[in-house]
């Protein structure tokens, strides 16, 4: 957990590259990034700690995204403050949310 977190955080921090054009790329690739890589954090959060409230998830992880993101901004290294990636970030951590719960019941069904 702490390494894919201090990963993450240089992922999303470190300075921005020139945009290059892949064959895989689409519209709004970056959100599904930020989805994906939110989802995993929120699901390894719950797994590391699954006593946690869905009030200091939401407190702990959303805080989290947000202060990533007014970093990028303020670092002024080639990244910007993007509210629609806060928002892919909190969707993402939502839906992790939700597996979770369904993991848990399906594991005590076992």
């Amino acid at each position: 957990m702490p390494i894919y977190w201090a990963f993450l955080t240089y992922m999303l921090l470190r300075p921005g590259l020139e945009n290059q054009e892949y064959s895989f790329m689409f519209p709004h690739l970056d959100k599904l990034i930020h989805f994906t890589i939110f989802f995993l954090l929120g699901f390894f959060f719950r797994l590391r700690f699954p006593k946690t409230s869905l009030l200091y998830f939401f407190l702990i992880l959303v805080s989290y995204a947000l202060l990533t993101e007014i970093l990028q901004d303020i670092m002024k290294l080639g990244r910007s403050l993007e509210v629609l990636d806060a928002v892919a970030d909190t969707l993402g951590l939502s839906f992790s949310y939700y597996i979770y719960n369904k993991y848990e019941k399906f594991q005590n069904r076992i």
